[in-house]
C-alpha cells in the first residue's frame, strides 16, 4: 500500500518515507511481524515497522553498556557490526563514540537474556558475557567469533548470540507447528538455521531463499515456506482481467513451466487457467499495461500474445518468442520488448500510464526563420546563420554546446556576437530519453557555466548538459542513441545492454561500466562512452595538419613515441596520428583534461575560481602543482594571480590540499 511520501524526523532517516504495508523483514528490528504496517524509503530500499518507528528514541541507556548513553545514528556505506550479535548494521545503529560500541535496533528492542537454558545446540545453561572477546563458536557456523558470546562454564565453550537465541521465536512466540492451507497433509514445523541438505532452500510458493533464522518445513514432503508466505499466503484463486480473461488458480507444485506473460521458464507454483492452459509467474500478475522505457520515444503496451513478428527485444537484443506476451509499440511496427526487460529498474521508471493521456510535446530546439537561418532556444536574442563548411580549426571558435572547436563541420553562427553551435549540436532535442536513465532528460544551456561531471564518460565540462535531478550528461554522451554506429566498427551497430556487466573498451583497454557493444555473433567489440565520443579530427600545435583518430592498429615493427609527452605509445589503444601516419599521439595528450571547458570562461573547481585559457603561447607556463611545463591545449589559471596555472584535474585537487 503506497501513498504520498512523508518526511520523518531527521534523527531517523534523511529521505522522505511513505506509508507502506509489506510482509518483509523490517530493517529496523530485523524481524518479521504478522502485522507489518510501516514506512518505506524507495531511495535506500529501507523498510521500518510503524511500531518500531514510534518507539525509537534519539538516546537510550542499555544494560549491556551501562557506563555511557548510546545515541542513534544513520549508517551510510560503513561496514559496522553489532557488538552484541555480530550482525552487519545496514541503516540504524545506537552508538557510543567513546567506546566504539554499536548496537543494532533488534538487540535494543529484543535484548538477549543474561541466561538461557534448554538450548537445542547445547545441554547446559549458557550465560551471556558482558565483555567483548574473541572466541571459537561451538555451533560451527563458519563466522568469525568476536563480540559478546554466550558461554558454558561447565564445558568452556562459547556461541554467537544468534546461534543459540532467536528473538523471533523467543519474543514473538511463533508457533512451533502450523497447519497451512497449501499443505494440508502434514503440519509444518518451525526451523532455524540452515535448511535441510535435501531441500533447495527456497520457499515453495514464492521461490525466494528462505531466511535461515526462521522458516517452516515438512520433512516428509520436502515442503518449505518462508515467513511472509506463512503469515500472508497468496490467494488460491484470483480474477484479474489485466492479467488474464479467466479465473486463475495457484498450483503449489514443483513443476517446470513457461510463463505466458513474460516467456521465461518457471520451476514452481504458477497461477494457471484450467480453461485455456494459460500459466503465469506470481510476480508477473502485477505487470503494468502501458509504460515508457528509456530507449524508445513512444509508449509501449503489454499484450498477451505479441503475434507473428521476427524481432529482437529492444533492451537485451535477444530473440523474442512471439507466441508469448510482451510489450510492443503501437506506432513502430516490429518494436517489441520482453516483459522482464521492459520492467527492469534501470529501464522503466515504475509509472503505470494506462488511462493517462499522452501529450505531444514540442522538443524542437529552434524555430526555422528561412533555409539558412534559425532562432535557437539557447540564443533567442539573435538569429543564427548556417555555415556549411565550418570554420577551419580556429581554437577560439568553439561550439557553445559541446565546447569543441568548430573545425570543418557545418555550424550555425551568430552574426552579432561570438556564439556558435555545431549543426548537430543545434539539432539536439530539448527533452529526450536516454539508455542510462529511466526518466526523460532536459537540455540545459548552462549559461552560468557551472562545472559538472558527465555520468557516462566522467569528463568535466561546462557546456550544455542533459539533466534530470542528479543525472547529468554532456551533449555528446547525451546524443548517443541506439543503434549507434561508430567509424571504428562501421559494419555492425552498437547497443547498450543493461543485462551485461562491465566490458573492456577496445579504445582505451579499461574495464568500464557504461559501454556500447556489438551483438553480432562472437564479434565482442566494446567501446566506452568516452572513446565513442572522441572527436575524429582535431588540430594540435604539434603538427601543421589535422590529426585523425586511429583505431587500435598494429603499426610497423618498432617502438612509437608520443611527440607531446615523449613517452611510448601502445598502438593497441586508439591514438591520434598525422597525415603521413608517422606519429602516434596519446588521446589524452592531444585533448588534455579540460577539452570540455570553454576558453575565456571562468569555472569554479573545489571552491576556487579559475579562468580557462588556451595554451598557445611560445613559452608554455609551468603548472603550479606538478612543476612541469603545461603540455595540454587548455589550462586553468587561478583568478587574481599571474602565474598560478594548473594542467589537470588532479593538480587542481592537490593544490587545494595545500591551500
Amino acid at each position: 500500500m503506497e501513498s504520498e511520501g512523508v518526511s520523518l524526523p531527521l534523527l531517523f532517516h534523511k529521505h522522505p518515507m511513505m506509508p507502506w504495508s509489506d510482509l518483509r523483514r523490517g530493517d529496523c528490528c530485523g524481524l518479521y511481524v504478522s502485522q507489518s504496517d510501516g514506512y518505506y524509503c524507495k531511495i535506500c530500499n529501507f523498510f521500518v515497522h510503524k511500531k518500531c518507528r514510534d518507539e525509537i528514541c534519539e538516546y537510550i541507556d542499555h544494560p549491556y553498556h551501562p557506563d555511557h548513553t548510546l545515541h542513534l545514528r544513520h549508517i551510510e556505506g560503513i561496514n559496522t557490526l553489532c557488538d552484541l550479535c555480530d550482525r552487519r548494521i545496514l541503516f540504524l545503529s545506537y552508538r557510543c563514540d567513546m567506546c566504539n560500541f554499536d548496537l543494532n535496533l533488534r538487540c535494543v528492542k529484543y535484548t538477549p537474556p543474561e541466561v538461557i537454558d534448554n538450548v537445542k545446540k547445547h545441554h547446559h545453561k549458557l550465560t551471556l558475557l558482558k565483555k567483548r572477546t574473541e572466541f571459537d563458536c561451538c555451533a560451527k557456523c563458519g563466522k568469525a567469533g568476536r563480540g559478546y558470546p554466550y558461554k558454558c562454564d561447565d564445558c568452556d565453550v562459547a556461541f554467537h548470540v544468534d546461534c543459540v537465541w532467536h528473538p523471533e521465536a523467543a519474543e514473538l512466540k511463533h508457533p512451533t507447528e502450523v497447519n497451512h492451507s497449501y499443505h494440508s497433509l502434514h503440519p509444518l514445523k518451525l526451523l532455524t538455521g540452515e535448511p535441510p541438505e535435501y531441500s533447495d532452500g527456497k520457499c515453495r510458493l514464492c521461490g525466494r531463499e528462505v531466511d535461515k533464522e526462521l522458516f517452516y518445513h515438512c520433512s516428509s514432503c520436502n515442503f518449505t515456506l518462508d515467513m511472509p508466505c506463512v503469515l500472508n499466503p497468496p490467494q488460491k484463486s484470483i480474477v484479474d482481467l489485466k492479467a488474464h480473461d479467466h479465473q486463475l488458480t495457484l498450483l503449489p507444485r514443483l513443476d517446470s513451466f513457461t510463463c505466458n506473460a513474460c516467456g521465461l521458464e518457471g520451476d514452481r507454483s504458477p497461477y494457471a487457467c484450467f480453461h485455456c492452459g494459460f500459466m503465469i509467474h506470481q510476480d508477473c500478475l502485477g505487470l503494468p499495461r502501458v509504460i515508457n522505457i528509456n530507449r524508445h520515444d513512444h509508449r509501449v503496451s503489454r499484450t498477451s500474445v505479441l503475434g507473428v513478428v521476427n524481432s529482437t527485444c529492444g533492451v537485451c537484443r535477444k530473440k523474442v518468442d512471439w507466441t508469448y506476451g510482451g510489450f510492443s509499440c503501437q506506432r513502430c511496427t516490429g518494436y517489441v520488448v520482453h516483459s522482464k526487460c521492459a520492467t527492469r529498474y534501470d529501464v522503466w521508471n515504475g509509472k503505470e500510464l494506462e488511462g493517462v493521456p499522452e501529450e505531444e510535446e514540442d522538443t524542437k530546439p529552434y524555430v526555422v526563420i528561412d533555409d539558412n537561418t534559425i532562432q535557437h532556444f539557447s540564443h533567442e536574442e539573435h538569429y543564427l546563420r548556417l555555415h556549411r563548411n565550418g570554420i577551419l580549426y580556429e581554437e577560439n571558435t568553439r561550439c557553445s554546446a559541446c565546447t569543441h572547436p568548430i573545425g570543418l563541420k557545418s555550424c550555425y553562427g551568430c552574426t552579432d556576437c561570438d556564439f556558435f553551435l555545431h549543426k548537430k549540436c543545434a539539432e539536439c532535442p530539448t527533452r529526450k530519453w536516454h539508455v542510462l536513465h529511466n526518466e526523460r532528460l532536459t537540455l540545459f544551456t548552462n549559461k552560468e557555466l557551472h562545472v559538472f561531471t558527465c555520468h557516462a564518460c566522467f569528463r568535466w565540462s561546462n557546456g550544455f548538459m542533459y539533466k534530470h535531478k542528479s543525472m547529468k550528461l554532456d551533449v555528446l554522451c547525451g546524443s548517443v542513441f541506439e543503434p549507434f554506429v561508430h567509424p571504428s566498427h562501421p559494419h555492425h551497430p552498437l547497443y547498450f545492454l543493461p543485462t551485461e556487466k562491465r566490458g573492456i573498451c577496445n579504445g582505451c583497454n579499461f574495464a568500464e561500466r557504461h559501454v556500447l557493444r556489438c551483438i553480432e555473433g562472437d564479434c565482442g567489440f566494446v567501446v566506452c562512452f568516452k572513446c565513442a565520443t572522441l572527436p575524429q579530427v582535431v588540430k594540435h600545435r604539434v603538427d601543421d595538419h589535422p590529426l585523425s583518430l586511429c583505431y587500435r592498429e598494429e603499426l610497423a615493427i618498432g617502438k612509437y613515441w608520443c611527440d607531446i609527452c615523449e613517452r611510448e605509445t601502445n598502438p593497441k589503444n586508439w591514438f591520434y596520428t598525422c597525415k603521413n601516419q608517422l606519429a602516434s599521439l596519446h588521446t589524452r595528450c592531444v585533448l588534455g583534461y579540460y577539452a570540455e571547458f570553454m576558453p575565456k570562461s571562468v569555472v569554479k573547481l573545489y571552491d576556487k575560481p579559475y579562468e580557462v585559457v588556451l595554451n598557445k603561447s611560445v613559452t608554455r607556463p609551468f603548472c603550479s602543482q606538478c612543476k612541469c611545463r603545461c603540455m595540454y591545449p587548455i589550462n586553468l589559471k587561478l583568478l587574481g594571480t599571474s602565474e598560478t596555472y594548473l594542467c589537470s584535474i588532479d593538480c587542481a585537487y592537490l593544490l587545494l590540499l595545500k591551500l
